[in-house]
């Protein structure tokens, strides 16, 4: 059973550095991802953009660009003086539909790597499985 976060609950962000992505759309899509979820509810406050940069050990303006874009896109909401938080409009978790959707891409992904590497489908869901479990279980994948 999930529960969701409380507003007072701090948001914590995990970026690889070595990924394709680049580090603000890993913020993006994790922003996406965990508000989709209900993870992150609405009201609840953001690191500053110095905080955050100095946790992740990136500069400022890679955070900059996120909250910028997260913003644009509605679901940040900027308060003059005060932190950014998540926008109002996002007090509930999305439709298990809709979260599959968001999920679809990396799966794509996914799968174009398993084909091209000649991996059999069920070990790719064996170890997709093993990654699933292993996350469920707080340990690093």
């Amino acid at each position: 059973m999930r529960t969701l976060r409380h507003v007072d609950t701090p948001i914590r962000f995990q970026v690889n550095p070595g990924a394709p992505d680049p580090i603000y759309r890993q913020l993006i899509e994790q922003l996406r991802r965990r508000v989709a979820a209900g993870q992150w509810v609405a009201g609840q406050e953001l690191p500053s953009v110095r905080e955050l940069a100095l946790l992740l050990t990136v500069h400022p303006m890679t955070v900059s660009k996120a909250y910028s874009l997260a913003e644009m896109e509605g679901l940040l909401e900027r308060r003059r003086g005060l932190p950014m938080v998540i926008a109002a409009g996002h007090r509930r978790p999305s439709a298990a539909r809709e979260r599959l959707e968001q999920l679809r891409p990396a799966l794509a992904r996914a799968a174009d790597a398993a084909h091209e590497l000649a991996i059999p489908k069920e070990q790719v869901l064996q170890l997709l499985s093993k990654l699933l479990d292993a996350r469920e279980r707080g340990d690093e994948p």
